[in-house]
């Protein structure tokens, strides 16, 4: 197995990951990261087996876990509730009870408003005369966060503290993740907590036609979800309901842009296929990892049980294997599944809220600003695991 060194902070790298995944995949389908300490697959055949094979995980094992740290058990403390860290039997309970109440019905029912609001974004938007703006700050950022926070139920004035408290719990999964970051996220998650049970109390006593009453009114052969598990599924919901899409959409907006992409691709015959090509080409999470739960060989290599895994998404969605000319952004190309929200057990349960916000709002705003074009070249943020840009200076 090939053993390669490269820091995910390395400035190049973080502009460009994809010239690295390139060399990776070209000695096989798995490569030991140096700086990881890590195997991690980069085919898209290896990273679909492993997430979808039911001997790899998202706990560790028993027997691989080290003590948490004092002054990171409040963050840890939420993560222990939250279904994206959990196996079957607790996620199976926690994913069926969450998806009682997180129906496509409810969903397909913010198409109006997710339009409604990405216009009213756009009203706002400096006029051709005022030069340049941050596409980020003005449109990718407040929509999905306000979106999310609509659904929920939880007031539309904390769109703010909500998007600054995810931020910073999300440090936490970053490369660059100091003990500064740690006490940041810390703080974060304990006042993100403090909010979230004052407000799911205030439910309990004043149901209302949101997420966190059908949360709360979830009920599987009389089991229903404790304040601690809903407010660790709320708070999963809201810090992976925008940021992935935050990025997504930035992603998007710049690949769009470069390649001279417009009304054509954004049109309603094609908007889904330009969706699913922005997911593929890139995605706003790179890297995800899984445990092994028993002695298993994957693309010739044993894993033991305990051994972790990483899954390069970003690395198996440009796989020549997969996808003719995998490094050309074309939005006519043929559909077929990417890896961007995962796959198997842990699948995400908010994708098709993304991909509505996605199909909605792009459309909206290329109609809205035809003329749309870069003011200054995007870079990219020092954001691993994720991959979003630090801002999108645009002319209306």
């Amino acid at each position: 197995m090939q053993r390669l060194s490269q820091s995910p902070t390395e400035p190049g790298f973080v502009q460009n990951p994809y010239s690295f995944y390139d060399r990776a995949r070209a000695s096989g389908p798995l490569f030991f990261w140096e700086d990881y300490g890590l195997v991690c697959a980069t085919s898209a055949t290896a990273v679909g087996a492993i997430l979808r094979d039911r001997r790899f995980g998202r706990e560790i094992p028993a027997e691989r876990r080290r003590p948490v740290p004092p002054h990171l058990e409040p963050f840890y403390a939420v993560e222990a509730h939250s279904m994206l860290e959990l196996e079957p039997p607790r996620h199976t309970r926690l994913r069926s009870l969450v998806l009682r109440a997180f129906t496509s019905r409810r969903i397909a029912a913010l198409g109006p408003e997710i339009a409604a609001l990405a216009h009213t974004l756009v009203d706002r938007f400096p006029g051709p005369a005022d030069g340049s703006f941050d596409l980020l700050e003005s449109f990718a950022r407040p929509l999905p966060v306000i979106i999310i926070a609509r659904l929920l139920g939880v007031p539309e004035d904390r769109a703010p503290d909500l998007l600054a408290w995810s931020n910073a719990m999300v440090g936490m999964y970053q490369a660059r993740r100091t003990r500064a970051t740690e006490d940041a996220a810390v703080a974060a998650t304990e006042a993100f907590v403090a909010f979230m049970r004052t407000h799911v109390a205030a439910r309990r006593t004043r149901p209302a036609d949101d997420l966190i009453t059908e949360l709360i009114a979830a009920e599987m052969a009389g089991d229903k979800l404790s304040t601690d598990e809903l407010i660790a599924t709320c708070i999963l919901l809201l810090n992976a309901g925008h940021e992935a899409t935050v990025h997504t959409i930035g992603n998007g907006v710049k690949a769009l842009l470069d390649h001279g992409a417009g009304a054509r691709e954004l049109s309603p015959d094609r908007i889904d296929g330009t969706v699913e090509e922005i997911l593929r080409f890139d995605p706003p999470l790179h890297l995800f990892t899984r445990h092994a739960y028993e002695d298993i060989e994957i693309a010739g290599h044993r894993f033991r049980r305990g051994d972790e895994v990483g899954c390069l998404l970003a690395a198996a969605n440009r796989d020549p294997a997969s996808w003719d000319a995998p490094d050309r952004f074309d939005p006519g190309r043929p559909a077929k599944p990417v890896l961007s929200f995962g796959a198997g057990l842990h699948f995400c349960v908010g994708a098709p809220l993304a991909r509505l916000e996605l199909a909605t709002a792009l459309p909206i705003l290329f109609a809205r600003c035809p003329r749309l074009s870069l003011a200054e070249p995007p870079r990219y943020a020092d954001l691993y695991h994720f991959h979003g840009l630090e801002r999108l200076m645009v002319r209306p």
